[in-house]
């Protein structure tokens, strides 16, 4: 599906074809057809545009005569059907300039295009520089977000392990391990993007831009670093965790160690005194109560000494 959208006495308005100063925003199900048809339409290298339909794709940057690429990651809600999945995964999103529009191809819907196009009459589409860079700021406002929601959802999950050591919390924190992996990737790769594009100036931005782009990279760096925190503080999490759960099982093995050996005392005795072979007090009418008493005296006196020992 492709959208074009212009500004239009301070308010953004759909339009049918691609006038100058338009934003082309393509969004799926997308079309074979469609790519051909805006390739030739806009005189764009068609690669530019079936970029995105990798969902490995790096961030990069690249230039074909007039048309620029940028390719930059951004965060998104995982909504496949396995449960083992990550909660978040990252998308590539492809920015790209030509002479008198701005287009962005995108594999999936997500909320930095969202929330450009809720600010977009705010925009001035002949400033493609700057709206570059706003799309980028919504991009790292929207890994901080997830990024929030993620350790929101980690302390609830970690505070449930506390009450009890169930295997349902540790598969959904492994799925938070996940989606941190995603974005630590992601965030590193869009720093090294934006500070290359700064050293060399790709967009040929102005001083105000600059230092806009400066602030960004400030921001990503930041999430990054949020991101390694949180990495870091999960993997310490799941290791100690880890640890409460070995040493649970151990102290449950020693306990049933010492049942079974108390629980062998009578049956010991039992055994000895069922054999088939003259005993003693056989005949008598205490021939019962004998073994059974023995057994509660040697029982007793091996649970003295257990609980004797634990206290010390």
């Amino acid at each position: 599906m492709i959208q074009y959208f212009k500004i239009e006495d301070q308010k953004t308005i759909a339009i049918d074809k691609p006038v100058s100063g338009t934003w082309v925003n393509i969004l799926p199900p997308l079309k074979q057809e469609e790519f051909s048809e805006l390739s030739n339409l806009l005189d764009i290298p068609i690669d530019f545009l079936k970029d995105s339909l990798d969902i490995d794709e790096r961030s990069r940057y690249e230039a074909d005569e007039q048309v620029k690429l940028i390719v930059i990651k951004t965060p998104t809600e995982n909504n496949s059907f396995n449960e083992s999945d990550a909660f978040y995964i990252t998308i590539p999103i492809c920015i790209i300039l030509t002479a008198d529009q701005i287009v962005t191809v995108n594999s999936f819907e997500n909320e930095a295009i969202k929330k450009f196009l809720n600010s977009f009459q705010n925009r001035h589409p002949d400033k493609k520089n700057m709206m570059v860079l706003k799309i980028f700021e919504k991009i790292t406002t929207n890994f901080q977000e997830y990024l929030k929601e993620i350790n929101h959802r980690r302390n609830s999950l970690e505070q449930k392990l506390y009450d009890a050591n169930r295997n349902e919390e540790l598969l959904e924190l492994m799925r938070i391990q996940k989606s941190l992996v995603y974005f630590v990737t992601a965030l590193r790769s869009n720093e090294l993007l934006m500070m290359k594009m700064s050293r060399t100036n790709f967009l040929r931005l102005d001083e105000d831009e600059k230092d806009f782009l400066e602030d960004l990279i400030i921001e990503t760096s930041q999430a990054l670093e949020t991101a390694n925190t949180y990495t870091n503080i999960l993997s310490s999490t799941l290791d100690a965790f880890a640890s409460i759960i070995s040493n649970n099982q151990n102290e449950v093995l020693k306990r049933l160690t010492t049942l079974t050996i108390f629980l062998s005392i009578p049956v010991l005795i039992a055994s000895i005194y069922g054999m088939n072979v003259p005993l003693p007090f056989q005949h008598s009418h205490l021939a019962f109560w004998i073994p059974v008493c023995v057994c509660f005296f040697i029982l007793g006196f091996a649970l003295y000494n257990y609980i004797r020992r634990i206290k010390k």
